[in-house]
């Protein structure tokens, strides 16, 4: 089965690194445009930092954690994760899919960010993201009234590979 082409309006992004936020110790997942100097953090939870985690060592645990389960389910079912898209950016929150390639056609399933990576990188899958999402995730930290997010952006312009935690990619 074809892949439908990607529009012109979306972006495919690389893992860059997982870090906790220097003025806060959230975690955050670091995203940056592939070839290209956008990024986008995208702070997320501590177990779904630990799935991610995993996956970037490649882990093998006895059991299988909750996104293994996930992608070995899509693959018995005949099924197979093609990409990962984070499409949208309302109120704060980032909105994900995943597209998954099944017997009857191309699906999306709808998923937080954070878990849609974390299978992505179980499946190397590709992750995209919408270019208005960037847009207005730019928009979003400039408009707010802490400098935290400008803060951490400029950090994340200047950071060298060492600086990017225990994570970097």
């Amino acid at each position: 089965m074809s892949e439908p082409e990607i529009p012109a309006d979306w972006v495919e992004m690389q893992l860059r690194g997982l870090i906790l936020d220097p003025h806060n110790e959230a975690p955050v997942v670091i995203l940056r445009e592939q070839g290209g100097p956008t990024f986008l953090p995208i702070w997320i939870g501590v177990f779904e930092a630990q799935a991610i985690a995993l996956a970037i060592e490649r882990v093998d645990l006895p059991r299988p954690m909750t996104h293994d389960l996930l992608g070995s389910a899509i693959a018995a079912l005949g099924g197979r994760l093609r990409r990962i898209e984070i499409h949208s950016l309302r109120e704060g929150t980032y909105f994900a899919r995943l597209i998954v390639e099944t017997a009857v056609g191309v699906i999306d399933v709808d998923s937080r960010p954070s878990d849609a990576i974390a299978l992505a990188l179980r499946a190397q899958a590709p992750i995209w993201t919408a270019r208005k999402v960037l847009e207005d995730a730019l928009s979003a930290s400039k408009a707010t009234d802490t400098t935290d997010d400008e803060r951490l952006r400029e950090w994340l312009t200047n950071a060298r590979p060492e600086d990017l935690g225990k994570y970097p990619m």
